[in-house]
């Protein structure tokens, strides 16, 4: 079975943070932390605001399905349909 990733602005931490989010097959798996001149991207607020909000429990509750299911993209070798989503670090 082949994996897809996705990336998506997303506010985090009860709508105080703005991140990117990274995800397999629609579920969260980690983000990164985004600039401060991104806030003042009208287009991106306005792609997060209607996106899913998260906390740091939904991102304990999808990482620990992935690692179950050894899903996990950063943990497992994977078949990816695009793996250049894939965090870089």
């Amino acid at each position: 079975m082949r994996y897809h990733l996705d990336i998506k602005y997303c506010w985090y931490n009860f709508s105080q943070q703005l991140v990117l989010m990274y995800f397999i097959n629609g579920i969260p798996y980690t983000f990164d932390d985004v600039e401060e001149s991104i806030y003042y991207d009208h287009e991106i607020i306005e792609w997060a605001d209607g996106n899913t909000k998260y906390d740091i429990d939904d991102m304990y509750k999808a990482s620990q399905y992935l690692i179950a299911e050894q899903c996990h993209p950063l943990l497992f070798d994977l078949e990816l349909e695009n793996p250049e989503l894939l965090p870089i670090d």
